[in-house]
């Protein structure tokens, strides 16, 4: 399913320069920036694309405007209000990715950071880069020199610097029918620019998960996961049907018919159906695809494997990849871990003269891991002798969605061809955790280079309860080390490794977020230790409003203790469940009133790290109560797995159990409670109001899951239905076709057969783009909600899908579930 919360890590830009300033900036014209006095950088060449951040603001009046049809006066200065408070939180931006090199003269480090900033008058996400340079004194204090300005990558769908950092990839995505572009940036100019037209492949992956993109150890060639060309369409015109047309051929007398439907992935991969592997020659520009893995696999996250000793000319230069069957259904892949996957090996194609007669038949795809269910993200180790991966098996034989994972290693042939090896255990599965001690790994990404200087320890963020934590892992002992610090109830997430130096970000929900150097302890102690410190940024006074509103906040992680024990759990299922609690500092005679928050999933976790949701709601005057129900991640493998089979239930009463331990703690006035949650947590707000509908005066849902019986037949996910409704077993139950008893059980466990309880005022939100939650679920209940007399809101966003994440679309969400709640609970 999907977190509707956690937002990606904001970091301030210039108020002169953010997208909505007060004024407009004298800065909005293209121009070449100055090189660096250090080292002159390919991100710095950029000139025909990169602009300076202009200022707008155009969002307060266009609000003013539509909000005055049909609405009351005050309503209306609500919408005034909230609206100028929300975007002092969306003009926020986020640090998508940094990467780190040595300068040539090996004193101090480029770092460049790819950073996100809403525009909401435009409706889309800007790219920036900041760069700065790095060092140290001979005392350890650390010194930054930032360039002057954030500069605007516009049309980029990607970039991907080289391992020296001495090139630049950019690649620009078609649009329509016209082909992918490739630019090779080196440190002065633009080297190369390489356009791939449709007929060779589609647009290329770069959605973070099928998303591979890797360059040689040479810097040669570049491998990358693309759509595969479409496969040819019937073509009609006056005389019928038209023979001998290939797939791109235009004929202004003939028309395209639609031909057999294909199945796609699913929700945001609308049109993706066979993500293919390709690699590209830079010096020639020529781009071959990898033969011999065929159309039962759709592939990605390939890395290059270590070059075969005594290999010719690259001639056994191999590509390590993920590949997922799809030769049967496709289920939706966006958040679902549990989707069967392995690793292959396959040659690389060659090119120019290391051509050979009959070179195909001799392309062979191996499997690596024929022993386990699940394999992602390849890396090997600095020196070659083991490719280490993370596993989902849990999730994959359980068919949670998502669950604790496992970390792996296989011995690399370096002599000769690759063939499946035993798998070894590095870090497994965290059953029960004692208090205090790792949880296990909840981990989806990783950087390229994540290892440390003595090539055996890699570094990960993780989640650890309510928090994430960025830890240690040495896969030659197993062992694993929390290196951000354990007294913090921040959250920490990694950004990219400076030799033996990290450079992260640290938040939480009343902290806005602030890049942190961290450094290994120089002496030789058997535990290593880590020195963290803060790095200035040219921003550090901006946001000075939201600084101000977040410093009368406080938060606490609440230990909630599990009600009505039972034996017949396990003991990690009994074991306390966690709940952040965030108010003001002042004390009032009486409680401010209190939003719960529930995040999706269900197997997600909301954590400590800063929201500008979060933020906005809690400077509006509430209490804030996000519940980490058990079945959440970061608590161990028994807790997660206590909840299948039991959704509408055990977390609906994990949440009753948090109101109740607020309230009993006096931290909560029972009578001015609202509830707020998306996907599954709209599925859980929808029970809550009607399994205990005198507990909340207000709720607002993001498409919300309310019929099971409906949804099974629509959504990209219909196996998620059987197993949170009947446990593992429904994997078995599982069927395209459910019987009307199935259907019965599945009515019988959704909020919809609580319905005539429901007295609560609810707000929807929807996407009507969803492929996960389709929108006729939400509308459902609404309209049956308003049948019924209870007072409804409905906003329908037509070109959003489940997260509802288009930056008008957020901005208008927020703004209305803050002008909603204070309408029916008034301080």
């Amino acid at each position: 399913m999907l977190l509707h919360y956690i937002t990606n890590t904001p970091i301030s830009v210039p108020h002169s320069y953010s997208a909505f300033s007060s004024h407009q900036s004298p800065f909005h014209f293209r121009k070449t920036l100055p090189q660096s006095s250090h080292h002159p950088s390919p991100l710095g060449q950029l000139h025909k694309r990169l602009h300076v951040c202009s200022g707008m603001d155009a969002i307060g009046v266009s609000l003013k405007k539509e909000v005055a049809v049909g609405v009351d006066a005050s309503i209306e200065e609500e919408y005034v209000s909230l609206s100028k408070l929300y975007k002092e939180f969306t003009n926020m931006s986020t640090i998508d990715k940094a990467w780190t090199y040595k300068s040539p003269n090996g004193k101090g480090s480029h770092a460049t950071f790819s950073i996100g900033q809403p525009n909401l008058f435009a409706n889309k996400k800007k790219k920036l880069m900041l760069s700065s340079f790095i060092s140290e004194d001979s005392n350890g204090t650390l010194h930054v020199q930032w360039s002057p300005f954030p500069i605007e990558i516009t049309g980029a769908s990607v970039m991907v610097p080289s391992p020296s950092g001495k090139k630049l990839l950019v690649i620009r995505n078609p649009e329509n029918d016209s082909p992918s572009q490739f630019e090779i940036w080196g440190p002065l100019q633009l080297e190369k620019e390489i356009r791939v037209p449709q007929s060779v492949h589609g647009s290329v992956y770069v959605d973070g998960w099928f998303e591979g993109i890797s360059w040689s150890s040479d810097e040669s060639l570049i491998a990358y996961v693309a759509e595969e060309p479409s496969l040819c369409k019937p073509t009609f015109n006056d005389m019928g049907y038209k023979k001998d047309v290939g797939p791109t051929d235009k004929d202004c007398n003939s028309w395209k018919g639609q031909g057999d439907w294909e199945e796609d992935w699913g929700e945001t991969y609308a049109g993706k159906k066979q993500p293919a592997l390709f690699v590209l020659n830079i010096d020639s520009g020529d781009v071959r695809a990898v033969d011999g893995i065929g159309r039962s696999l759709s592939v990605g996250q390939v890395v290059w494997a270590p070059t075969t000793k005594g290999s010719g000319s690259g001639s056994h230069q191999y590509l390590v990849f993920v590949g997922w069957p799809s030769d049967t259904r496709k289920l939706g892949m966006i958040y679902c871990f549990n989707r069967p996957c392995a690793l292959y090996a396959v040659k690389a194609p060659l090119f120019g003269t290391e051509i050979k007669e009959n070179a195909i038949n001799d392309v062979s795809v191996i499997n690596l891991s024929q022993s386990t269910s699940s394999a992602f993200l390849p890396r090997f180790t600095p020196d070659g002798k083991f490719l280490v991966f993370l596993s989902a098996k849990s999730a994959v034989d359980t068919g949670a969605h998502n669950a604790t994972n496992s970390l792996h290693k296989i011995e690399w042939n370096s002599e000769g061809e690759p063939s499946p090896a035993k798998i070894l255990d590095v870090v497994p599965v965290v059953m029960c955790h004692e208090d205090g001690c790792f949880p296990g790994i909840y981990s989806h990404n990783a950087l390229s280079k994540p290892w440390l200087s003595d090539g055996s320890t890699m570094i990960i963020s993780s989640i650890w309860g309510s928090k994430e934590v960025i830890i240690s892992v040495n896969v030659l002992s197993g062992k694993v080390s929390r290196i951000t610090p354990s007294d913090s109830n921040q959250s920490w997430s990694l950004l990219s490794l400076d030799g033996n130096n990290i450079l992260a970000v640290c938040s939480s929900l009343i902290d806005i977020p602030q890049i942190k150097y961290g450094s290994l302890a120089k002496d030789e102690s058997k535990d290593a230790t880590w020195h963290w410190q803060d790095v200035s940024t040219p921003t550090s006074e901006s946001h000075e409003k939201v600084k101000s509103l977040l410093s009368s906040l406080q938060f606490d992680i609440l230990k909630i203790p599990v009600k009505n024990v039972q034996e017949n759990l396990t003991k990690g299922a009994n074991k306390p469940f966690e709940a952040i609690f965030v108010s003001s500092k002042s004390k009032h005679e009486a409680c401010d009133p209190m939003i719960v928050i529930l995040h999706g999933g269900p197997h997600t976790s909301l954590l400590s790290s800063f929201s500008k949701s979060s933020g906005f709601l809690a400077s509006l005057g509430y209490s804030l109560l996000i519940v980490n129900y058990r079945g959440s991640l970061g608590f161990g493998e028994e807790a997660l797995q206590s909840l299948p089979g039991k959704a509408g239930l055990q977390d609906v009463n994990d949440v009753l159990t948090a109101i109740d331990h607020a309230i009993d703690m006096g931290l909560a006035d029972p009578s001015k409670i609202t509830v707020v949650g998306g996907s599954h947590g709209g599925f859980l707000t929808s029970h809550l109001i009607g399994q205990a509908p005198d507990r909340f005066v207000a709720a607002a849902v993001r498409n919300p899951v309310c019929n099971l019986a409906l949804m099974v037949g629509t959504t990209d996910i219909p196996e998620w239905c059987f197993v949170e409704s009947f446990g593992s077993k429904g994997l078995s139950t599982y069927t395209e076709a459910p019987s009307p008893q199935l259907l019965k059980l599945f009515h019988d466990k959704s909020p919809i057969s609580h319905l005539p309880k429901v007295k609560t005022p609810t707000l929807f939100l929807l996407g009507a783009k969803d492929l996960r939650v389709p929108v006729s679920n939400g509308l459902q209940f609404a309209r049956a909600l308003k049948e019924k007399g209870v007072e409804v809101k409905v906003i329908v966003f037509p070109e959003d899908t489940h997260a509802i994440s288009r930056p008008q679309s957020d901005f208008e969400s927020f703004v209305n579930i803050g002008v909603w709640f204070k309408k029916y609970c008034k301080k």
